[in-house]
């Protein structure tokens, strides 16, 4: 008897011995490469919607000259691809803003969905909301079995999302800006897209144009939340209370994390995958002088970083926008911008 259990003691110490020296396996996580840094993609959208200014806007071209890369690689990340969206030769002969804006948006999304869901990092230096529905479109297809189909020619076919284990990815949206961008061309009172994004995004209006762009289906409703919107039409407004959209007010970005973190609980259980848009104008003007005065509550760039240090907290949060930079901002206006990306980051390293 004795023999027996010192022979089941040597064996319970020889599995004690085993599970402590032989290590477990690594934790993956989203994004990070062989070097264990983050692996980023930029791309850069300079193409804007507007029928009365140039096509071309220098805000996103400023945040790629800035000093991205250093900051990126102060910030231990790697930056595998940087890019800057240009019209093919084939579509640069197209006319129309508004065609013209949908189609740099398939280009757009092109650049984002050729890479394949967690395995990089995208921030986007864009234009404006104009760029929205290029963004939601890469994400929408990120992997190479989600491309759109496309006809003997190799032409993309609009209107057919991919059923079964290829279909899109449901995409989330986290839309941070002092404007809803929810006009459709009934409630409009200037008729600019640029305030009509959200709308397009959601399906409520110029469909040929989502489709276009590459963004099929539409997103839900249910999976929008705003933050920080305050700048609405009263049309615009109805038709926000009228949908399934989240609002968080500035006054819970600046402090109230559990608000924040319930809305990003709900959209991580119905989405694939979550979108940050953000627009400086919701920055105060110390920081972006050279953009329009307004009555509307700001941020800091600090309390907008915190703000999103906590969004990219959660693991299905997978890319950032900067939009609206001015085209004569200055070192002050940049370090903000670069700042939300920083808080960002921070937020992704937390997981």
């Amino acid at each position: 008897m004795r023999i027996r259990w010192e022979a089941m003691v040597r064996k319970i110490c020889l599995v004690a011995s085993v599970l402590v020296v032989t290590p477990l396996p690594a934790a993956t996580q989203d994004y990070v490469g062989p070097s264990g840094r983050i692996s980023v993609v930029l791309v850069a959208d300079p193409y804007s919607d507007t029928r009365t200014g140039p096509e071309l806007v220098e805000g996103p071209g400023l945040l790629m000259d800035g000093g991205i890369e250093a900051f990126l690689g102060r910030s231990d990340c790697e930056l595998v691809r940087a890019t800057t969206v240009r019209m093919p030769p084939e579509l640069e002969r197209e006319y129309g803003e508004w065609n013209r804006a949908s189609l740099t948006n398939r280009v757009l999304g092109k650049t984002i969905y050729e890479s394949d869901l967690g395995e990089h990092f995208f921030i986007g230096f864009l234009s404006g909301p104009k760029s929205l529905v290029g963004m939601l479109a890469g994400l929408q297809h990120l992997g190479p079995d989600r491309q759109p189909l496309q006809d003997s020619r190799g032409r993309d076919i609009l209107g057919l999302p991919r059923l079964g284990e290829s279909q899109p990815l449901k995409v989330g949206l986290v839309w941070v800006s002092a404007q809803g961008n929810f006009n459709t061309p009934n409630t409009s009172m200037e008729g600019d897209m640029g305030g009509m994004n959200v709308a397009v995004a959601g399906g409520l209006s110029n469909t040929m144009l989502r489709q276009q762009a590459g963004l099929d289906p539409s997103l839900s409703t249910k999976h929008i939340v705003m933050a920080g919107v305050q700048n609405t039409t009263p049309y615009e407004e109805l038709s926000i209370d009228n949908s399934f959209i989240e609002r968080v007010s500035v006054d819970e970005m600046k402090g109230d994390p559990p608000s924040i973190e319930g809305q990003l609980e709900r959209l991580s259980r119905l989405t694939d995958v979550i979108y940050v848009h953000v627009d400086v104008n919701l920055l105060s003007a110390a920081e972006m002088p050279k953009l329009p005065d307004s009555p509307h509550d700001k941020l800091s760039s600090q309390e907008l970083a915190a703000f999103l240090g906590t969004v990219f907290s959660f693991p299905k949060v997978a890319a950032i926008g900067i939009a609206g930079v001015p085209n004569d901002a200055g070192e002050i206006s940049l370090a903000a911008a670069y700042r939300l990306i920083e808080g960002a980051l921070g937020g992704v390293r937390s997981r």
